[in-house]
């Protein structure tokens, strides 16, 4: 029942914006963030910080080479592949329904299924740059460092992923479109979070229409706010739309 009404929603709109979270790459084999049994978060490491701190500004800055080393052990996930909900975006994108999709991933995956409007709000791990003298480098390069902190191959500066660390301002372009194309959204549909984590979170509230659809396998803050929930599994939703 609820995937037919997702379904005609879908079906009667050309102007629809998704925003996801890490719910969205679960399928993929990465995990979330605050999963009781899976969430980094929650699972046992020998690391001597818990990863919201060792995730800082400050941490980096600090610590560099202790970040470096959980990072590319807990943040990076080469292997991964686009799952079902990427690859429905993707062709729901290609077949001139969505508009844009917002996400709070940092994997690339959504660009890898082929989406080409991503608005990424916290970096991408695809993109880095030394703190120096501003030069870009890939994944790559970091993760084939000879030293545990990538260092510039120009100036020997210190290279950071452009990935947002807590401490830091989201990137306020990427803010701007956002909420630019949530508030011209005719539907919004949200996936994969638990709209816990702000600012992003809050750039709901830009959106003043009718058609908010919410698809998380458990309950959120914003449930009551919404036209249509579905807890269930984002890859088999999204999925069923391209079938």
């Amino acid at each position: 029942m609820e995937y037919d009404v997702l379904k005609s929603i879908v079906d009667k709109s050309n102007n629809i914006v998704f925003f996801g979270g890490a719910g969205v790459s679960t399928e993929s084999g990465i995990p979330d963030f605050r999963s009781a049994d899976t969430g980094i978060y929650n699972e046992k490491n020998n690391y001597a910080y818990p990863p919201e701190v060792i995730l800082s500004h400050s941490f980096f800055m600090e610590h560099t080479e202790e970040f470096f080393k959980f990072y590319k052990s807990k943040m990076i996930y080469k292997d991964a592949k686009p799952n079902n909900a990427h690859k429905a975006l993707a062709k729901l994108e290609e077949e001139g329904k969505i508009k844009a999709v917002i996400t709070q991933n940092v994997d690339g995956l959504h660009q890898m299924a082929g989406s080409k409007n991503v608005v990424e709000l916290h970096g991408t791990i695809h993109e880095n740059f030394c703190m120096d003298c501003n030069e870009s480098f890939d994944l790559d390069y970091v993760l084939n460092s000879p030293e545990a902190v990538p260092r510039c191959n120009k100036c020997n500066g210190i290279v950071k992923p452009k990935v947002v660390l807590y401490e830091e301002p989201l990137d306020s372009d990427s803010i701007e479109q956002a909420v630019k194309y949530i508030r011209n959204a005719e539907v919004l549909i949200i996936g994969g979070t638990s709209l816990a984590v702000y600012p992003a979170a809050g750039l709901i509230q830009y959106y003043g229409k009718d058609k908010l659809v919410l698809i998380n396998k458990s309950s959120t803050p914003y449930d009551r706010k919404a036209n249509l929930v579905i807890n269930d599994s984002l890859g088999k939703v999204l999925g069923s739309l391209i079938e």
